[in-house]
């Protein structure tokens, strides 16, 4: 067993986990954070997207022990007393079907966004390339990360 302690979404957490405990099943199932998804254990899918330090990653990629020291954000930790714009887009865009990959899709466009606030649709289809929607057929979602990158782009401008 080796203690870790992360951060996830500003809360310290110091636990005991076993060296192959995969980050997507710590999340999951010692910290009962559940809006991370497994879909593939194999990171072909893309669900279980998070950020570590503040850069997307496959969840399912990464031992726990590996986020030693690390800081963590899940789509739990997205939203404050009101949706994130990213959310907001998803919902008025009807960016979601099913919702599987959504928490996926969600924490990709942080991402992405956080490097190019006014990314292009075809910047847009590349950024989420790794993330697999059965349902959409993704024009949806790149509308909704279009609507996320102009709602963001209007909070700066205002500040």
């Amino acid at each position: 067993m080796h203690s870790i302690t992360v951060t996830v979404n500003g809360q310290a957490y110091t636990k005991e986990v076993e060296a192959r405990l995969l980050l997507v099943h710590f999340i999951r199932d010692v910290l009962a954070l559940t809006g991370t998804h497994i879909g593939c254990d194999t990171s072909n899918c893309g669900a279980c997207t998070i950020l570590i330090n503040g850069r997307s990653v496959k969840s399912c990629t990464q031992f726990a022990v590996q986020a030693d020291g690390k800081e963590i954000t899940t789509v739990e930790g997205m939203a404050g007393e009101a949706l994130h714009p990213i959310q907001e887009g998803f919902k008025e865009e009807h960016g979601l079907q099913c919702g599987f990959c959504t928490p996926g899709m969600i924490m990709r466009a942080s991402d992405l966004l956080s490097k190019n606030p006014n990314p292009s649709e075809e910047e847009i289809r590349w950024a989420i390339s790794g993330n697999l929607c059965r349902c959409t057929g993704y024009n949806n979602i790149v509308k909704a990360i279009k609507y996320a990158a102009s709602k963001m782009t209007e909070e700066v401008v205002e500040s």
